[in-house]
């Protein structure tokens, strides 16, 4: 039996690492997309190292753990001694917030960049053609026509992945970041009661994510509204 008492302190504890979980989605989706983009550009160039690099950046991120990939950053980077020495990557690498945002956007760009692939090839070819006729450039053409396309055939998967990055952020209590999950395991440790704390949990993350999906469920009636017969 759930004890209620001790559910109200979980529901009362828990939202105190709420901001830095916004923080961190507020942060690293932004950044996360524009990373995107950049690898998008990259994969689409004719220049060969460059393609190959931007693909060799996603299997990288999308083939190792995220839990790996923020105990290399936080743990790792004190060993390496450039980092040490730049005052600036020092600031960067010797926070765990910091490192946190930093990893959950490197690591979402690998898989959104992959996403965005996917719908520019959902892009007709004719409409490029046309643009090349009207004397648009390749980059005028790329965010004036095929990027927002492309951005409309890719945004439910997109969705997606900005739900799973907000799940994500549990992790960042690894490296000593009090998000949610760092309230939740401290709660954990002083009631020894899982059920009630990690119910409690589960339900801010649940509540984040219908939000979201809201959102996105606005932003594709909107993007896709003239599909809808009048």
């Amino acid at each position: 039996m759930l004890d209620w008492a001790i559910l109200r302190d979980c529901l009362a504890v828990i939202p105190r690492g709420l901001p830095l979980t916004l923080g961190l989605i507020a942060l690293s989706a932004p950044l996360a997309f524009m990373l995107a983009i950049g690898l998008v550009i990259m994969r689409r160039s004719a220049n060969r190292a460059m393609s190959a690099g931007a693909r060799a950046y996603a299997a990288l991120f999308r083939g190792t753990p995220l839990l790996v990939q923020l105990f290399l950053f936080y743990y790792g980077s004190g060993n390496i001694d450039f980092i040490r020495r730049s005052p600036l990557l020092w600031w960067l690498f010797a926070d765990g917030f910091r490192v946190a945002v930093l990893v959950l956007a490197l690591n979402s760009a690998a898989y959104l960049s992959e996403i965005l692939i996917g719908g520019f090839k959902a892009v007709p070819p004719g409409l490029r053609a046309a643009a090349a006729a009207l004397g648009m450039t390749k980059r005028t053409a790329f965010f004036a026509v095929e990027l927002p396309l492309a951005w409309r055939q890719a945004l439910p998967a997109c969705g997606n992945e900005l739900i799973l990055s907000v799940k994500a952020t549990g992790l960042a209590s690894t490296i000593a970041v009090m998000e949610m999950m760092s309230q939740a395991k401290r709660l954990f440790s002083s009631t020894f009661a899982p059920l009630e704390v990690f119910i409690a949990c589960a339900c801010f993350y649940l509540m984040i994510n219908f939000v979201l999906v809201c959102g996105i469920f606005a932003a594709e009636h909107y993007f896709m509204r003239h599909t809808r017969r009048g």
